[in-house]
């Protein structure tokens, strides 16, 4: 039996071609996720590994609550902390570490990396081991900083330039003192470093006089553990902390795991995706494989072989074909590996340099995927195969389905269907985060169901097809009736094409309706014709609000200031606002009371009043960070929004228990002209052409957010790629067999006078029905399950409104007409090329 199987591989290698192929991609997304996230992790790891080389010990603050805080406060590391920390038994020297966002533009006054990677700190006396010199001298005072090597080179700065930086709203213009090397990961991704000379850099990040952190290096035969034994001795334990730099290494390397681990998760997602289409094709194959072979199996069983043994010997075709796109699938993922770093290093993401990674874990996960995968997929058909009866195979009886297994099949389909609706419907009532797993639980009982029902949804829906048909002539009748004559062969081929237009419509229903509903909460909510921020998301200097409130042409400005309190012993959020301004700067509709802001009175949102079942006039308890405590009055409840919500108060109440230097996170602006360019550009002129501050009128919010969508809706739609083409090779592979088997049938087209182009005409016409039938199911179910995730959005979002997206849904239909028709060029031109008589004498 074992070399019958062999043999049949080898008979129906051609027809097993793109099964391998469908295996094999979805073997090869897997291995190239594994393969290229594990190389970046160990690039990254050894990256940041370098970055500690220079710290044998790191010394830095203990944070410690006292009553009333909301947040541990963190001791100052002072020069005294520093002093006696290089003083210890086996310390060498010891450096205090300065750092910060720090914004430097490039010569067109561009900020140059990204927000969030513009990093600033300081240079350690005139020789800072941590960053060796390529060029220049040490920093000294505000008017030199020294710039990383990549920025210099991307900006094409040299020593002797004049840049333009700022750390948290005013630009400062020093000149480039000198360039450095640095192993810093942000530096490797794109971003920038700044240095300053330590002073500056203390008084630049509201740190004067004191340190975030001390490293110290090692005396000569001194060990990480032995000096970090003596810090411990020497420094207050309450005050500070020590980790000593191997441990500091480990704990990045864990971090740079544990990010790289959600990254492939989600990779792996899409790729069993691709899978999971991939077992229709499988199942599709081997069903008709075994139909085709149903009186060499059953002479099997005449001569003595067992149900088991027929079983097994398409269990044993099926891991030959598994091994075999394993195996190519393995190899196809480490070049797909290769390119994703090629690929990413091209788009700008400058990855740290590291050897190609290929685990045994990686070799083990291909072969066993694209093994399991193909034998679980084709257990099915070979153990219907084994029951057929011998006599009445051999006497070409084919076992057609009966009432019964129908009725069977339709019930458990609509059980599940109905299950997984009423799940999904009962999901979007629970809001919020509680309703996400019960969706997701009900979507899979859905498509499990539809799949199940599809067999049976298949003639009705392709029936209404029929007059459309019927203008191709006889080419358009047998279409139709071929696609139609064996319902769960074109159910296993349409659903592969389902289950990714599915993915596709319900995330941009999604990301469609939010957009929408960020564009009506923007237009809404605020009437400032300007929002003024960070281009990090970190706090702007006071001196910003300050600026713009005495700028040309501005009516009325409010600074936002975030703080945390304590109330009821629960932690609640402020924002400190102009009480006097911020009524003309928004449009927030109020429920209760007014919107009146100001000493002790306050507005709050609705779901905080509810929350603590307060209404207008009620009084509260309210300890700030500080620990001090004051009394205030709800003079109004509003109803909030994602972008302002809390509680509001006035910023003269809360600056008094904030530090002096505490920033805003934003300003709002209302000027008389309102939103323009030229208005903006004055604005811009008037905060000395900042590169790190964003001045953003409505529509750049709602362009900021509708270009977040696309492009995670492109991401998306590229690693969705690989299951439409999965699915493709699917309708090859159906067709193709579908001709195969149908080649008397064909002759006797051809014999009877349809000629080679209706031959074609019909394959193409089946191909296309199929391939609508699962658009149309994949775009309903798409549509819905983007309804369903929207009302558990709406409870967050009140502005939430579904829209769907027409003009897509239409070019996804086009897009599965364009895949039938694609699909069926080979077998149609296979079949128009058989041989009439050999056709006619086929067996």
């Amino acid at each position: 039996m074992f070399r019958t199987a062999l043999r049949n591989v080898l008979a129906h290698k051609a027809r097993l071609l793109m099964t391998v192929l469908a295996v094999m991609l979805g073997v090869a997304f897997v291995s190239g996720t594994l393969v290229f996230t594990n190389t970046l992790s160990r690039a990254l790891q050894n990256s940041s590994a370098k970055g500690f080389d220079q710290v044998d010990v790191a010394v830095r603050a203990r944070a410690r609550a006292s009553e009333g805080d909301t947040v541990g406060r963190a001791p100052e590391l002072t020069q005294a902390l520093l002093d006696r920390s290089a003083a210890v038994h086996g310390a060498a020297s010891a450096i205090g570490v300065v750092n910060g966002f720090t914004a430097i533009a490039d010569k067109d006054g561009r900020l140059i990396g990204g927000g969030f990677q513009s990093q600033g700190g300081n240079y350690w006396g005139t020789e800072d081991p941590r960053y060796p010199l390529v060029g220049g001298h040490a920093p000294s005072g505000k008017g030199e900083v020294l710039i990383d090597s990549e920025t210099a080179r991307r900006a094409g700065y040299e020593v002797g330039d004049t840049v333009r930086v700022s750390v948290d709203g005013p630009v400062l213009t020093p000149t480039v003192a000198g360039v450095f090397t640095t192993d810093d990961g942000n530096v490797a991704a794109g971003g920038s470093l700044v240095l300053f000379d330590t002073a500056t850099a203390q008084q630049l990040f509201g740190k004067t006089g004191t340190y975030d952190e001390i490293d110290v290096r090692a005396a000569s035969g001194t060990s990480q553990d032995a000096l970090k034994s003596a810090l411990d001795r020497a420094l207050p334990k309450d005050a500070v902390e020590t980790t000593t730099g191997r441990r500091l290494a480990d704990d990045q390397a864990e971090i740079i795991a544990s990010s790289m681990s959600g990254l492939k998760r989600g990779l792996l997602v899409f790729a069993g995706i691709a899978l999971f289409v991939g077992t229709f094709i499988i199942a599709n194959t081997f069903t008709m494989l075994v139909a085709q072979r149903t009186r060499e199996l059953a002479l099997l069983r005449a001569v003595g072989a067992s149900r088991r043994q027929v079983t097994r010997s398409v269990l044993v075709e099926a891991f030959v074909v598994g091994a075999v796109a394993g195996v190519t699938g393995l190899a196809a993922g480490i070049g797909i590996g290769v390119l994703l770093k090629v690929l990413m290093d091209a788009l700008g993401a400058n990855l740290p340099a590291g050897p190609l990674v290929v685990t045994p874990g990686t070799v083990a996960a291909a072969l066993i995927v694209g093994v399991g995968v193909t034998v679980l997929a084709a257990w099915l058909p070979g153990r219907r195969a084994a029951k057929i009866p011998p006599v009445a195979a051999m006497s070409s009886l084919h076992a057609a389905a009966t009432t019964r297994s129908l009725v069977l099949r339709n019930s458990v389909g609509a059980l599940f269907s109905a299950a997984g609706v009423a799940v999904v419907l009962a999901a979007t009532g629970m809001g919020g985060d509680s309703g996400q797993a019960p969706m997701a639980v009900g979507a899979v009982l859905l498509i499990i169901g539809v799949f199940v029902l599809t067999p049976l949804l298949s003639r009705p829906l392709i029936a209404a097809a029929a007059p459309v048909l019927r203008v191709f002539g006889v080419s358009g009748r047998l279409a139709r009736q071929n696609s139609v004559r064996n319902p769960r062969r074109t159910a296993a081929t349409a659903s592969a094409l389902m289950i990714g237009l599915t993915l596709i419509t319900g995330m941009t229903v999604m990301a469609g309706s939010l957009q929408t509903s960020v564009d009506r909460m923007a237009s809404e909510a605020i009437r400032a014709d300007y929002v003024v921020s960070m281009a990090n998301g970190n706090g702007l200097s006071q001196e910003v609000g300050r600026t713009l409130s005495t700028a040309e042409g501005v009516t009325a400005t409010s600074p936002m200031r975030n703080a945390l309190s304590r109330i009821d012993g629960g932690t609640e959020f402020l924002t400190g606002v102009d009480g006097a301004a911020f009524g003309t700067l928004t449009d927030l509709p109020v429920d209760d009371g007014s919107f009146t802001i100001g000493g002790t009175r306050v507005v709050v949102d609705d779901g905080t009043a509810e929350q603590h079942g307060w209404r207008a006039g009620s009084a509260f308890t309210l300890h700030y960070a500080d620990g001090a405590a004051q009394r205030l009055t709800v003079a109004g409840v509003y109803r909030g929004n994602e972008m302002i919500h809390g509680i509001l108060l006035d910023t003269a109440t809360l600056a008094p228990h904030q530090e002096q230097a505490a920033g805003d996170m934003r300003v709002m602006v209302k000027t008389a002209s309102g939103a323009s360019d030229a208005t903006k550009d004055r604005l811009a002129k008037a905060l000395g052409t900042n590169p790190a501050i964003l001045i953003q009128d409505r529509k750049d919010v709602s362009d900021d957010i509708a270009q977040m969508f696309t492009l995670m809706l492109n991401m998306l739609y590229g690693l969705l790629a690989m299951a439409v083409i999965v699915a493709v090779l699917g309708v090859i592979n159906t067709l193709a067999m579908s001709v195969f088997e149908r080649s008397q049938e064909i002759g006797m087209l051809r014999a009877i006078g349809l000629d080679r182009r209706g031959i074609k005409r019909m394959v193409r016409l089946e191909s296309l029905v199929i391939s609508l039938f699962g658009g149309v199911l994949g775009i309903g179910l798409g549509v819905f399950f983007g309804w369903a995730a929207g009302e558990l959005l709406g409870a967050k979002m009140p502005t939430y409104e579904l829209v769907l997206p027409w003009g897509r849904m239409a070019l996804f239909l086009l897009l599965a007409g364009v895949v039938g028709v694609l699909a069926a060029l080979w077998p149609a031109r296979r079949a128009a090329r058989l041989n009439m008589l050999r056709a006619i004498n086929a067996e």
